[in-house]
Order: structure tokens, then sequence, then C-alpha cells
């Protein structure tokens, strides 16, 4: 695409497809005519969600205050927070897009505008664009099977049932894969076989080199042949247990996927689009190296980007998406494609306010079932809360202050460290914590609680490995996650630093941490086989009944460190 037709409609276009002063980004009382601006275009749709994280029921997720970007990222989407996000997608302040989009007056915009999400309101969301787009394909960023009790307890099988149901047509993946190589496999070749393909170009056999799953598809929709091709978090054996793929390679694989973009090309698409889990700042850079491919659906960091980016690299540009998390929104991309090729696109990231939705009869009653044997457990109360408890965030949030402070009182710890996991919902002031909730924060497959006795030394390579994956300015060595939760223990942070000097001025109780002195450390999580046979408390009975004997939990205050360098990145707040 030539950067005419790239640029066309961007400048005119407001978040989710809704002119910036539209009444019905404001009024209340609009209900599904919030809905009603978004226009057919063009004759290829692609519907896409991303980073579920098994929330079939609506929910509220605070956006980041803190999103950093370093090196050439510095003040460029992904990496914008609240009014500095607001300004430069156009974006009017006390809207619901506003709302969707940022952490501004969250307690009192939750309040007003409701949840968001919700298989049963966003199948309905579906129906109505379907409708209006023939042939239309829904994609699934993948981080579906994961972050949810019931998920957990049935091997994600609810989350599977209600892909189906949904009408998802290709899928590709990441915590999907914490649930084994044989249940993955399992599920492609028995719930999904002739109904959703699985997709991912770069997950190999680690003997052979051969390909695990279909790289790619092409789809004829409305005469157009319209290339997919999957892309799974090339991290997964780092960022999560390797035990669970010991016979898989992942990786990014620049040179592999040109191959199949040129043979999707060869094989006669006339649109070429990538769904990926790699993460924004990823796909950016991939977008510069990799031509023929006309759009990045993108996931994976959970960055809900109102606009698409536009990357030249040797073949003209790409389009590089990145569609938010928890069932929060869905991506509309229209494509225009004549004479073989994309002349032109609209791109929508949709808020999905469950109050504004009707429920669908049939997802609602699929949800009920699947969560009628838990619902017992589900519903326990273990506490209430009188502060707002969210998770997401360069460094650290409510709901994982609840589990350090946690972690340390339970196991009897100076320290305590937790993942930095960007998924869990969040709970409004004066709301009841109940088990779900707190398995919101924790539903993994590995939840082992660990103690182990660290010197200082070995906590600051902790801190300073965690840091460079995070900040290190080239995309290709960020892993994913969020900076490590740290209780007790206080530091300072220069994200620009080199490699192993980002942590400096590291104390407890005042007192600096000695690099020869043994400290107690309780954490979560561990990614070992190791950690695994040693087994461990599981994450969620030690905050239980933290909770239970506490029974109010008054707003917290979070244990942030002193970040050095980064004044005026539009990325804090």
């Amino acid at each position: 695409m030539n950067r005419r037709e790239f640029l066309h409609a961007i400048a005119a276009a407001a978040a989710a497809g809704l002119p910036v002063g539209a009444k019905a980004a404001l009024d209340l009382s609009a209900g599904g005519a919030f809905y009603d601006a978004i226009e057919r275009f063009g004759n290829v749709s692609l519907l896409h969600f991303t980073d579920c994280h098994a929330q079939l029921n609506p929910i509220r997720f605070r956006e980041p205050n803190v999103n950093l970007g370093v090196g050439s990222a510095a003040g460029h989407p992904p990496h914008l927070v609240g009014e500095a996000l607001l300004k430069h997608f156009g974006i009017r302040a006390g809207t619901r897009e506003a709302h969707a989009f940022t952490y501004l007056d969250f307690v009192a915009a939750a309040r007003a505008y409701g949840e968001l999400g919700g298989f049963a309101h966003l199948a309905t969301l579906v129906k109505r664009l379907r409708a209006a787009r023939p042939g239309a394909l829904l994609l699934d960023g993948g981080d579906t099977w994961q972050g949810s009790a019931t998920a957990l307890w049935t091997k994600g099988q609810d989350m599977i049932d209600a892909q189906q149901a949904l009408g998802v047509d290709v899928m590709t993946a990441h915590w999907e894969f914490t649930f084994g190589a044989d249940r993955v496999k399992e599920v492609v070749d028995k719930d999904f076989a002739g109904r959703i393909d699985f997709l991912a170009q770069n997950v190999k056999t680690a003997d052979f080199g051969d390909p695990v799953f279909t790289p790619y598809v092409i789809r004829t929709v409305n005469g157009v042949p319209v290339a997919i091709i999957g892309q799974a978090f090339p991290y997964t054996p780092i960022a999560n247990p390797r035990y669970f793929v010991a016979d898989w390679t992942f990786g990014i694989q620049d040179e592999a996927l040109q191959r199949i973009v040129d043979e999707a090309r060869s094989k006669g698409a006339q649109a070429v689009v990538l769904l990926s889990h790699n993460g924004m700042d990823v796909d950016l850079k991939l977008a510069t190296r990799v031509r023929g491919i006309d759009a990045i659906l993108g996931g994976h960091t959970h960055d809900g980007v109102p606009q698409p980016t536009i990357v030249a690299n040797a073949g003209g540009k790409t389009l590089v998406t990145n569609a938010g998390s928890n069932g929060k929104f869905l991506a509309v991309l229209d494509l225009d494609v004549k004479g073989g090729r994309v002349v032109d696109y609209r791109y929508r990231l949709l808020p999905v306010y469950s109050a504004l939705l009707p429920a669908d009869e049939h997802m609602a009653a699929l949800i009920a079932r699947h969560r009628a044997p838990f619902a017992a457990k589900l519903d326990e109360k273990l506490a209430v809360t009188e502060g707002l408890l969210y998770r997401r965030g360069n460094f650290n949030g409510t709901a994982d202050q609840l589990i350090l402070d946690g972690l340390m009182a339970e196991k009897n710890a100076e320290i305590a460290l937790s993942p930095g996991f960007r998924w869990g919902t969040t709970l409004l002031p004066g709301q009841a914590i109940t088990f779900e909730h707190l398995m919101d924060q924790t539903a993994i497959t590995y939840p082992y609680t660990t103690v182990n006795e660290l010197t200082g030394e070995t906590i600051k390579t902790i801190l300073e490995d965690v840091a460079d994956n995070l900040f290190n300015p080239d995309p290709y060595y960020q892993q994913g996650g969020d900076m490590v939760r740290v209780g007790g223990l206080s530091y300072a942070i220069a994200p620009n630093a080199a490699m192993g000097r980002r942590i400096s001025a590291m104390s407890l109780r005042g007192k600096p941490i000695e690099p020869g002195k043994t400290y107690r450390v309780a954490g979560w999580a561990p990614v070992s086989e190791e950690a695994k046979a040693a087994g461990g408390e599981p994450i969620w009975d030690v905050i239980a009944r933290y909770l239970k004997a506490r029974k109010t939990i008054a707003p917290l205050t979070l244990n942030l460190p002193k970040v050095d360098g980064m004044a005026g990145n539009p990325g804090m707040a």
C-alpha cells in the first residue's frame, strides 16, 4: 500500500469510529445507538479480539497509568497513558471512549458507564457487525483459555465452547500452551477440527523443525482471497515453564515469516494479515523487516490502541494494531481490495459496553451451564475492599500489592516477589472480594508458592534481568510482562540505563541491602521443573487465608520504585 492509501481518513476518524463530539459518546441514555455510527466499508471485513483471559462475564479493567516506552518507542503508541493518550488520538475527556482507553477518573466513570465485555454481549455485537458485513471473519489473538477459575478447572473447555458459539474462525495462542502440548493438540485435532483454524507459523518441532500447527490459511471473502498467518507468542518457553512444551520451539522467525507471506501471495492472496501475539513493540519492529503484510492484528501486551500505527518497509506500508484485553474491545478492520491489492481501509476499536448490548441468549445459557457446577465456590466471600483493586502498569498495582502483603504475612518473609502479569480484573471500593475475583488474579497451571533464602546480590540480579526484559531498547529482547512486583524491598530503577545498571538504592526497612547477606524471600509462579516437583501451596490458598483473617482490606499503599530519567515521558502519569 502507498502512504495516501493508508493515511486516508485517519485524521477524521475518532476512537471507535465515532466523531469526537458525537452526542452518543456522552449520553448515557443513548443505548445501542452508541454503535450505530459503525458504517460498512470496502469488501473485506475482519473482526478481532485478543487477550480476553477467559473472562466470560462482564468485568472492569483499569488501564495503566505507567506504560513507559524507551529508545525509539518513547512517546509513541502504545506507550501513552491518560491525558497524553487522549490528546494523541483526539478523544474527548469524560466520554465512554476516554473511560475505556485510560485510567482517568476510573471509579466514577466505571460506576457511570458500567462493566465492559462479557461473551454474551460480545456475541450480540459480533452478530450485529456480521449482519452488515457478509463474510466477515472473526479472529482470536490468543490468551483465551487462561485467566479464570472455570477455565483452569475445565482445562479451558468453557472457553473452547464459547469460542465455537461466538463463531471464531481463526486463532493463535500463548497462555493456551500452559495447559500442555497434549491438551492443545487434543483441542486442535478434535474440538476445532473443521471449525476453527489454530495457526502458528513460528512453532516447530525441536528435533527436525517441522511445523506443529498450520502456519496460515487463505479464506475467500466476497470473492477476495485473504491470507491469515498465525504468530504465537515467541517467548513461551521462557516466560512460562518450558516443560509444558518441551518438544517445541518458538521464536519470532522473520525469515520464515517472509517466506510464508511470499508463498501466500504466490497462491493468489490479495490481502495478507498477520494474527499476532508478539506484543505491539515487537510487531512494530517486525513490520519494518517483513514486506507484503497489509495489517498486523496484534495482542499480548494488552494495549488498547484506538488507531493503527503505519509502518514503512521495503514492500510499502503495514498497518499495526493492538486490541486491548479482557474482552473490553472488539476491533473492526474493513479493507477495500481492488485490482488484487488493498487500496483503502477503515479501523475502529470498539469498547464492548455490556449495558448497551443485550446478552445473546444462546451464549448466556452456555456460560451459565459451565459456571453452575462451581457457583458456590466462585461466590465465596473472602473479604471486602475499601480501595480500588487493580492490576496493570509497569511497576505495581493494588491487586499485586495485596498478593505481596499476603505472601509476606503468611510465609513469614522479609521480601516478596510477584510476577508482572498483565491480566486480572478490577474491583471498585466497597466490593466484596470473592474467590472468583482472587482466581482472576492467580488462575494458572503452575501456582506454587516458594520461600527461598536469597543473597542481596541474587535479588539484584533478578531485578536487573526483569528490567532488561521490560526496558531493553530492542523490542526483540523484550519477552513480555511488566516489572516483577516487589514487597518489603525498596529500590530505584533507571529504565534508560544499560543492562545490569538499572537497579540501585536497594534497601529493607531503611537499611541498604547487603550483596552477601541472605534474605527470606517469598514468591509464586516458578517456571522451573524443580519447583514443580517440590510442590508448594497454591497461591490462591495462601491469599484466601490472608483475606479471610482480615475480612476488610483498607486502601493499599503501593510499594513503587523511584524511577530515574523518565521526567516528561508521556507513558507515566
